[in-house]
This record gives C-alpha cells, structure tokens and sequence, in this order.
C-alpha cells in the first residue's frame, strides 16, 4: 500500500501542511490542525491503521524538517490524537 506524502492529500481540502514549519496553510494552526483532523477521520472512517501509517510518515518529514522540536512533542500532534479517537463511539466530536 502506498501511503500518500502530505503534497498528495485530496486536492478538496484546503488544510494542508505548509513546509517545513508544519503549519496549516489555511488556519495557520499546527498542521494537522483541527479540520484536518476531522476530514481525516471522515477519509478514514473505515480503518484506522492506514490512517496511522499516514500521519507516522508525516512525523518523520516533520522530524525532519523541525529538527528542534522535542519527539515527543511531535508525537502528540501527529499520532497521538489518535488514541483518542480511534477509542471513541460514533456520533462523539473529533478530538482537540
């Protein structure tokens, strides 16, 4: 499976990461800001583990590109709003 680069996202969305700060073209938010969040758990609502393998890819480009920036830091952002969601029940909000 080819996991697409963050230039390769759906041409619809208009939320898409400004490199190499990560932030969000649109609302200037780190990327991927809350829209995005939301229209990726729409693209992915069937499976979360392409969605995971997605945004992993994202984290090691942004490693790259954000040399600076704690592991961590980006760990949360990237992936780990995932846990979050991929635990919630249909109808809940997209997390923060």
């Amino acid at each position: 499976m080819k996991i697409p680069r963050p230039d390769e996202v759906d041409a619809t969305t208009t939320h898409i990461p400004a490199r190499p700060v990560w932030s969000c073209v649109t609302c200037d938010e780190p990327w991927p800001c809350r829209d995005r969040r939301e229209q990726l758990i729409v693209e992915y609502r069937a499976d979360v583990l392409p969605l995971a393998l997605y945004l992993a890819a994202c984290l090691v480009d942004a490693a790259y590109d954000l040399p600076d920036t704690p592991a961590g830091d980006l760990y949360q952002r990237f992936l780990g709003w995932l846990r979050n969601w991929s635990a919630r029940t249909p109808g809940d909000s997209a997390p923060a």
